[in-house]
């Protein structure tokens, strides 16, 4: 039996959280999204594909802070690149540094659809300005969507706080399925101004979908037939699936896609990029603005991932580790038949669990995940991993082995 790891700081550290802000920490971070009384609830540093918490605990970390780790943690040769920035020339100002200028350039370059783009800090506010270009294109109202979009009034799951009003005009249809959407279209077409989808499907806690042959080409068609603007919500697929993000990988090229996470490796920037007609509506007719879009800072880090990503062929070496890691993986699930699952690409792996009547497949995986994390191999139960470059050949084969040993406990315990 593998003993539960001492986190008595973490632990300390999370009741003192609880008085000064709420939950202590805030949505998919918070511990009943993991294994509560197992996870660490905060961590103190993190270099290469290692993470350290509050209590001295290390672990092979492949969360990658939920997307944005394509590299590696504490990057040098990126760090060294804001560094300059900052004591060079700065980073905030009244106006714009044309070093967003050279940023553009290379998305241009880079991405497919990309005849433009405007910069922002997060997803959520990438997906938003996305769907109000649309609008403001098309003059429609209507949104279809499928996917997680972020965290704003329109897309937001949870709707406290939120008059129904504000997404009362926003419909939702499954990944792959090409007739629920189209039947979407049929009753709502003339007035949608977007589809907006995640061009690979990863709903929360539930396995990862590739696109079925025709699906991401039946959307687009779809899209085209009723006027609408396609949008792709690349922020977790951009710079990982393929450089130019899933659309480049698969061939299929929206009218927007939305870019962030693993562009600065860690650094906050995201991007909506697409067709200069569409854009060009955020000149004067849709209104975007804030203090620090234009802060250089994530600006010199993405210059210099993109760098390294080129110069080092870093997502074929990722792909590579990740092909053998989940062909790995599948093995064991095959060797070890406890419901468990292994879905996504190379670059994205998931372990989940068959459901089953009786529910069993929670406890399972509550138990595999305890296994896991007391091996010291971060992984969350609810969402997806990462594979970044600083995963070394020792990294995998050791969690292979925590992984193996972990179901193996599994087959004991419910066989």
């Amino acid at each position: 039996m593998v003993k539960q790891l001492n986190l008595t700081k973490s632990e300390q550290e999370y009741a003192r959280g609880k008085k000064l802000t709420p939950g202590a920490v805030l949505g998919i971070r918070r511990p009943y999204n993991f294994v509560e009384g197992e996870y660490p609830v905060y961590f103190e540093e993190g270099k290469g594909s290692r993470i350290i918490d509050l209590d001295g605990n290390e672990y092979i970390d492949y969360l990658c802070a939920y997307g944005p780790i394509i590299l590696g943690y504490r990057e040098e040769e990126v760090d060294e690149a804001v560094i300059r920035q900052i004591r060079e020339q700065g980073f905030c100002f009244s106006l714009t540094q044309s070093i967003q200028n050279r940023l553009a350039e290379e998305l241009v370059e880079i991405i497919p659809c990309a005849e433009m783009v405007v910069f922002l800090k997060t997803g959520s506010a990438a997906a938003t300005l996305g769907v109000r270009l649309a609008r403001g294109y098309t003059g429609r109202t209507k949104l279809i969507r499928c996917g997680y979009h972020g965290w704003h009034d329109w897309c937001v799951e949870v709707k406290g706080g939120i008059p129904k009003k504000l997404y009362e005009d926003v419909y939702e249809f499954e990944y792959n399925d090409l007739a629920g959407l189209a039947e979407l279209l049929e009753e709502h077409g003339d007035d949608t101004a977007a589809i907006i989808i995640t061009p690979i499907g990863h709903p929360l806690g539930n396995k990862i979908e590739t696109p079925a042959p025709g699906f991401l080409e039946g959307v687009k068609e779809l899209a085209a037939q009723y006027g609408s603007v396609l949008i792709f919500d690349e922020i977790r697929t951009g710079f990982r699936v393929a450089l130019g993000g899933a659309q480049e990988y698969y061939q299929v090229i929206p009218d927007l896609a939305l870019y962030g996470k693993a562009m600065a490796n860690g650094y906050p920037v995201a991007a909506v990029t697409g067709k200069a007609e569409i854009m060009k509506e955020a000149e004067r007719n849709v209104f975007v603005s804030s203090t620090y879009f234009p802060n250089s800072i994530p600006f010199a880090a993405a210059l210099k991932t993109i760098e390294i990503i080129r110069k080092q062929n870093v997502l074929a070496d990722i792909w590579e580790k990740g092909e053998k890691f989940m062909q790995d993986l599948i093995d064991l699930t095959v060797k070890y038949d406890v419901g468990a699952e292994v879905s996504g690409i190379a670059p994205m792996p998931y372990i989940t669990f068959k459901r089953d009547q009786k529910k069993e497949y929670k406890e399972k995986r509550t138990d595999f995940y305890t296994q896991l994390i007391r091996r010291r191999v971060f992984m969350q139960p609810y969402h997806h991993g990462y594979i970044c470059y600083r995963h070394t050949e020792a990294d995998l084969a050791y969690t292979i082995n925590a992984i193996k040993e972990s179901l193996a406990y599994l087959a004991e315990k419910y066989n």
